[in-house]
């Protein structure tokens, strides 16, 4: 049996197939599609199966990473939205929290709301914070609603009414009748998408989710043909921002979920690799060809957050924490107003990329710059697939040259210092700024560029080890092989962590974690090894957040707190914010806000095989070429095919280790060895 993983970044689709009866792998590349990702996709899967020389009804699983819905988020360019609200909250969307976007700039805008206030229509009706009717629906109210929002001609309604985290019942049965109303048009409501309480959050969760809702679906539905059209007999499955995968029927529902899909199969699939190599704290370097995702994996386990922005918008799901910047191989440079260089967060992307691509792209890029230092072959990539247009990456990086009236050498190493800082801000966001020290882990580099870069982010950041997979470019589509069928189910519940409220506790645990057996009993194969896990977000009275705490997988499985679960779960908590913020109030009141269980089919996770032993690198060397690094200038330097690195092998810096999708670069004072699985693990000299 053959099981597919394929991602989709924003310059290449990277396909990977694991042949499950010899443990054997087989990796593909191509450019993405942007205008239909489905394409390249199912070009993937045909391409995958030749090199594996096996038929598509031998296919038992496809996964899949997309960005469909974050490239439809950040270029502003989904459905046409409307929003049903309760009267007097029209403005919940253009108020939102009183942030602003740049603390010390006084005319920084906000970003405009997804839904314009003239499609936003208020309704009569009100809820108490306790769930009880205040105002009824009016029949007579509703109907001109309907009526207004029909003319409106929406591609996708949010419905989203105040306290429906309490009692939904008004949302939904508006819901109802808009879909009854309006067959064609996408309708969901908070109370289906984000039952939590903070109006704002939940409102623009619930309008991001109505406006990315409509072109997740159609892409699914094409999806879904093209891969039948290849003869795969298996409907694929699609990775979520938390890092777990559902089917096309969950995507469906909830397409905000997938915010993140395919960076977080990256954070899945190094730790897994990371962990067979014996490294459990690490943090993950994924750059592509438009930006750069890090993570930090503590103990084995990505960190997950409650809530995320996108494009400036909050979005309260879960998501693996990553963070993402601007800085990729096809990040451009140019000479800001001041005569200062700049590079990114514009990309030239997959078409036309960058200029050394010979796709007609005439800006320089960060891949420009490495093809004119010699890190990147200055004859192909790919394995031979993409000559590379050595001429007009020269062109573009003069232009950079010229404008900052130095030579093009010294203007490439500027781009790359450039580049290799932004990143390394990224790591510090992760880890410094969360109050971890990152000398103490490892850095996971992967992505078409990751490897490139990684020892001098990894050396910017004071990290002392690196380590490249054996396939960094395609291992997002890896972790899409390994990753656990799994999602998120929350319920706000507004109650204190004492007797006195265990029926109201009781109540939404029972109700949230019905729902998550329900989604098993229908995503799961029968006879997968499942598991219900969860946390209590928890808080002192008053208190503006709170901190997930960890249920006793007695109360989950039972589905009932009780009187001595509660007091573990407080003295929990006090531990929790002694930790966070370095005290705690013990004889404080403390609440539990809202109760999330996670339930999980447990997917088969195959190690990568051993490779041949050998200590000897000569077998493998390419040959010599000059290459540029920023402490020592131009050296001659040995270039390594890595399909011929053997376990034992050491190679001092500086060195080029090349293969068909990614290029890693040792600097000098760094020395790398292979490990049994073919892991380069980069040690980097102190200074």
């Amino acid at each position: 049996m053959l099981r597919i993983g394929i991602d989709v970044g924003g310059t290449f689709t990277d396909v990977t197939a694991l042949d499950t009866a010899t443990g054997r792998f087989h990796i593909h590349k191509l450019p993405s599609t942007t205008d239909d990702q489905s394409i390249a996709v199912a070009d993937g899967v045909r391409a995958v199966l030749r090199l594996a020389g096996a038929d598509a009804a031998e296919v038992g699983y496809l996964g899949h990473g997309t960005t469909v819905a974050t490239n439809t988020v950040l270029e502003s360019n989904g459905a046409r939205t409307a929003l049903v609200t309760t009267a007097g909250l029209r403005d919940v969307l253009e108020i939102g929290r009183q942030q602003r976007p740049s603390l010390y700039d006084m005319d920084a805008d906000k970003a405009p709301p997804l839904v314009p206030r003239a499609q936003v229509h208020p309704v009569v009706e009100r809820m108490s914070a306790e769930g009880k009717v205040l105002e009824p629906l009016d029949a007579d109210d509703l109907a001109a609603v309907i009526d207004r929002v029909r003319a409106g001609e929406p591609e996708a309604v949010a419905v989203c009414f105040l306290h429906s985290y309490r009692n939904a019942h008004h949302e939904l049965e508006v819901a109802e009748r808009l879909r009854a109303a309006l067959p064609s048009a996408y309708v969901c409501a908070s109370a289906e998408i984000a039952p939590v309480f903070r109006e704002f959050e939940r409102f623009s969760t619930t309008v991001v989710n109505a406006y990315v809702g409509p072109r997740i679906n159609r892409y699914m539905s094409r999806l879904a043909e093209r891969i039948r059209a290849t003869g795969v007999p298996v409907e694929p499955k699609v990775i979520g921002s938390s890092g777990g995968m559902m089917s096309l029927e969950s995507v469906g529902r909830y397409p905000v979920t997938t915010l993140l899909s395919g960076p977080s199969a990256g954070v899945v699939a190094a730790s897994q690799v990371a962990g067979q190599a014996g490294f459990e704290n690490l943090i993950t370097f994924d750059m592509g060809g438009t930006s750069t995702d890090v993570c930090l994996v503590r103990g084995g386990r990505a960190l997950v957050s409650a809530q995320r922005r996108i494009n400036d918008r909050p979005v309260r799901t879960p998501s693996l924490d990553i963070h993402t910047v601007g800085a990729g191989g096809g990040s451009i440079a140019r000479v800001d107003p001041g005569g200062a260089l700049e590079v990114g967060p514009s990309s030239a992307g997959s078409q036309p990329g960058p200029a050394a691509y010979g796709r007609g792209g005439t800006e320089p890029t960060v891949t420009d710059a490495n093809v004119l230092r010699g890190r990147l072959n200055p004859e192909h990539i790919l394995g031979g697939a993409l000559a590379v247009d050595h001429q007009a990456a020269t062109r573009a990086v003069e232009g950079i040259a010229a404008a900052m009236g130095v030579d093009r050498t010294v203007a490439a190493r500027g781009i790359g210092r450039i580049a290799a800082v932004n990143m390394a801000g990224a790591v510090r966001k992760v880890s410094v700024e969360a109050g971890e020290d990152p000398r103490g882990y490892v850095l996971v580099a992967f992505g078409g560029a990751g490897p490139l870069h990684a020892v001098e982010v990894a050396r910017e950041v004071g990290m002392s080890t690196v380590l490249v997979p054996p396939n960094p470019g395609t291992l997002c589509a890896l972790g899409l092989l390994v990753t656990d069928i799994r999602t998120e189910f929350a319920r706000a519940m507004l109650a204190d962590a004492a007797a006195s409220d265990l029926d109201k506790l009781n109540e939404a645990l029972h109700e949230v974690h019905g729902a998550a057996q329900d989604w098993l009993a229908a995503e799961a194969p029968a006879d997968a090894d499942t598991t219900i896990t969860g946390v209590a977000r928890m808080r002192y009275a008053r208190q503006n957040f709170e901190l997930p705490v960890p249920l006793p997988q007695r109360v989950i499985d039972a589905a009932r707190f009780d009187a001595a679960a509660l007091a573990e779960l407080v003295a929990a908590f006090h531990d929790q914010h002694t930790k966070s913020y370095g005290f705690a109030h013990r004889d404080a009141r403390v609440q539990i806000v809202e109760v999330q269980l996670t339930p999980t089919a447990v997917a088969d996770k195959p190690e990568l095989p051993a490779i041949g032993e050998g200590t000897d690198p000569a077998g493998a060397l390419l040959g010599y070429r000059p290459v540029d690094f920023d402490e020592t200038g131009e050296i001659d330097t040995p270039v390594y095919d890595r399909s011929g690195l053997r376990a034992g092998t050491v190679l001092p810096g500086p060195a080029i280790v090349e293969q068909l999708d990614t290029t890693t670069v040792l600097t000098p004072a760094c020395t790398a060895r292979v490990d049994r699985c073919g892991n380069l693990v980069i040690e980097l000299e102190q200074r």
